[in-house]
């Protein structure tokens, strides 16, 4: 079934149109994963790389998207509705496929990568312009222009026409002199032709295309292989990679690229594990100061990520046992402070005593010193919720009453620790 490639446009006559989208979700827990069955043919009915509307979906749901181009899978991670992936492949169309000035689809991308721009052409009406490239799409549409896709295809076009005019000549090769005369001409300029698209595509920037387009499809490979592997592997593979940014002195500036590899691995959770132990070490509290971002991205509204962390936490304690264990109150406040645990988790953590990460007696003696900061927080939540229940109170003691004598409504505040002292009736419609 068939829908306008402008679903704004309720005509049914109307020219341009493309096929329904087709979702089939695989696998289940965390390998589940959505599968395009129809992507190429969406792609095509759209002018565009299958490749940009499959990570376009990827950008809007913040998932990760997987490419298999010889066998024509475009995969968004996470389980995902067709009809909610047409209400987005719209968001897709108005961004990317519509003109601006007559809203017909089409248009041609120029990507320019050297100057990071990104303009379009319009076929219908010649508008001319430039897309606004602050959505995340942009960049992978620089770093993958429609040109490259296309390199491919073009080149094989041309090497078939090339087989076609040979067959052509040897078939006319029997001919008298005249015919032979007659054809030599064209024959002579389609082998110029011919030697020009060899030379074209022998280039050293051919070449560099056609590798980048065989290291992107082992690259996507490799991205379906990792999320097959077994939860070990994932956690060493994240692990090596953390390892990598700290030795070559790039892990300042790295944490949105150790959140996505986490998120490939699909090992978020247990990310803060592996950061405290790369990161941290007896200088735990200047360093929770400088990775606070980074750890932020993991454990900000997940508190199973909270719960690694302080695991984290248990083990770094562990590793420098006499210089943190007198301080493990200062350095749970300054988790606190920096938002990186919440107080129903603390409160969960420091119920019970587990030997998961260290030793039962260890375990214990970290409790015991964070006793002390536990006990001020339980404190300091019951002084916040006593403040709001005064307040209500307050609020309690103002009430509106009727007096028989006066037949007329009245205000009065009531105040039951205080001496009884007969105030002066407020009239409401002297107010």
């Amino acid at each position: 079934m068939s829908v306008n490639v402008n679903r704004s446009v309720s005509d049914q006559f109307y020219r341009y149109k493309m096929p329904r989208l087709i979702a089939k979700v695989e696998g289940k827990g965390n390998g589940i994963k959505t599968v395009i069955v129809n992507m190429v043919d969406v792609a095509k009915a759209l002018n565009r790389p299958p490749t940009y509307p499959t990570k376009f979906f990827g950008c809007e749901l913040g998932a990760q998207t997987q490419f298999d181009t010889k066998n024509d899978r475009y995969i968004v991670n996470g389980s995902h509705e067709a009809n909610k992936l047409q209400d987005m492949l719209d968001g897709f169309i108005r961004k990317f496929v519509l003109c601006a000035e007559c809203d017909n689809p089409e248009t041609d991308l120029h990507v320019n990568p050297k100057k990071q721009t990104i303009g379009t052409s319009c076929k219908a009406c010649g508008y001319r312009g430039m897309l606004d490239t602050r959505h995340k799409l942009c960049t992978f549409i620089l770093k993958n222009p429609p040109e490259s896709n296309d390199s491919g295809s073009a080149s094989a076009k041309k090497e078939k026409e090339k087989k076609n005019r040979k067959k052509d000549k040897e078939n006319g090769s029997g001919s008298g002199e005249a015919g032979n005369n007659d054809i030599d001409a064209p024959e002579a300029v389609n082998r110029d032709d011919d030697d020009e698209d060899w030379a074209e595509e022998t280039t050293e920037e051919a070449q560099r295309r056609r590798m980048e387009e065989i290291s992107d499809h082992a690259k996507n490979l490799t991205l379906s292989e990792d999320l097959e592997k077994p939860l070990e592997e994932r956690v060493n593979l994240f692990y090596n990679f953390v390892k990598h940014k700290k030795e070559s002195g790039t892990i300042d500036a790295a944490d949105k690229e150790i959140l996505a590899e986490a998120e490939r691995l699909d090992v978020k959770a247990m990310g803060p594990l592996i950061l405290s132990e790369l990161l941290f070490n007896e200088n735990i509290r200047d360093q929770i100061k400088k990775y606070k971002r980074h750890f932020l991205r993991f454990c900000h509204n997940n508190k199973k990520a909270q719960k690694y962390l302080l695991g984290g936490f248990e083990c770094v304690v562990k590793l420098h046992q006499v210089q943190l264990l007198p301080r493990v109150p200062l350095i749970l406040k300054d988790l606190y402070d920096s938002d990186l645990l919440e107080e129903d988790v603390i409160f969960a953590w420091a119920e019970k005593v587990s030997k998961k990460y260290v030793s039962k007696e260890l375990a214990k003696e970290i409790h015991a010193k964070a006793a002390p900061f536990v006990k001020w927080l339980k404190e300091a939540e019951e002084e916040s919720e006593g403040s709001e229940e005064e307040e209500e109170e307050d609020d309690e003691n103002v009430e509106v009453v009727y007096s028989s004598s006066a037949r007329e409504l009245k205000v009065e505040t009531v105040k039951p620790d205080t001496p009884e002292k007969e105030e002066d009736d407020i009239d409401i419609d002297a107010i």
